[in-house]
């Protein structure tokens, strides 16, 4: 009798490390669902992954909203009954430090408003995933955290103060989850994919979407699991 498929999903799945990531798990014969928040990109996307042969659904999702996610995760027991990979990537980063800026990247300066959108989307976003989706999983299950080195506090530097205080605060959610779920035999992992040439990243970055997304994508799929609650880069463990 053939196995389950391996079930993983992927946030912000529509460009950039996302994009890739949904790519690369699919390769590794992964029935992957793509979430994305625009219906059109997130189509569009699909689209060409479907035309390589690759085993891809698409669903809407919107992060910030509990009713979307907890959707999502109704239609997954419904569809697959198990979900076996879940990426956090969806993300945000509006601080900008050009004159007149709507978000402006200077702590001094910098709203309210913008804060709580940042933690809104790269903090409760992935939380609302994981209390949706965590209860799919069965020990082997493995939760990836798409943080990044502007979170390290050991490496803390000025600027964009709610991107920063937002992936810090996702990196102690890893931790906490991480603990939280280790009796059911889910890992959870904090990474951060370099300097990638995304919207997010520009065009002046160093990595490719494919080289963002390969800790990742190793998190998610090598054998034997890495140790769990631990926060990587370039497939290694790093400080906080």
């Amino acid at each position: 009798m053939p196995s389950s498929p391996r079930i993983a999903v992927v946030t912000g799945a529509n460009r950039g490390i996302g994009l890739a990531t949904t790519r690369t798990l699919a390769q590794q014969d992964f029935t992957v669902v793509m979430c994305a928040r625009d219906p059109a990109a997130g189509a569009a996307a699909h689209k060409s992954l479907v035309e390589e042969g690759l085993s891809v659904a698409l669903r809407k999702l919107d992060i910030t909203h509990s009713e979307e996610t907890t959707s999502l995760a109704k239609w997954l027991w419904e569809q697959f009954g198990h979900v076996d990979v879940l990426i956090n990537n969806a993300g945000i980063l509006l601080e900008s430090h050009k004159p007149g800026a709507k978000h402006s990247a200077d702590p001094m300066q910098v709203s309210m408003s913008t804060l709580l959108e940042h933690f809104n989307v790269n903090t409760l976003g992935a939380v609302r995933m994981i209390q949706a989706i965590a209860p799919l999983m069965s020990s082997g299950g493995r939760i990836v955290n798409l943080s990044s080195g502007m979170g390290q506090l050991s490496d803390m530097d000025s600027g964009r103060l709610g991107y920063r205080l937002s992936k810090a605060a996702l990196n102690a959610a890893t931790r906490v989850y991480a603990n939280e779920l280790a009796d059911q035999g889910i890992g959870v992992y904090a990474v951060c994919p370099g300097w990638v040439r995304t919207r997010m990243g520009g065009k002046s970055a160093t990595r490719s979407p494919e080289e963002g997304a390969d800790t990742a994508v190793w998190l998610a799929a090598s054998e034997p699991a890495p140790e769990s609650g631990l926060f990587y880069r370039n497939r290694k463990p790093i400080a906080w």
